[in-house]
């Protein structure tokens, strides 16, 4: 149960921007863009599920090798 709570965490811009290396405004345009699913808090801030962000890196990962 706490392994699905742990994949199911949610991620601020920032902390997506670290896993990337990008800026965090990147990872907000790419939220826009719908490269990305964010999710909207009630006061308007976006969240990432960390499941889907591991799979984004997983498949980055494999498209570089």
């Amino acid at each position: 149960m706490a392994d699905q709570n742990q994949k199911d965490a949610l991620l601020t811009p920032a902390e997506v921007a670290a896993m990337f290396r990008v800026n965090p405004k990147t990872v907000t345009r790419w939220a826009r863009a719908g490269k990305i699913t964010a999710i909207r808090t009630l006061g308007g801030h976006r969240r990432f599920k960390s499941s889907e962000i591991a799979r984004c890196l997983e498949e980055m990962h494999t498209e570089e090798v």
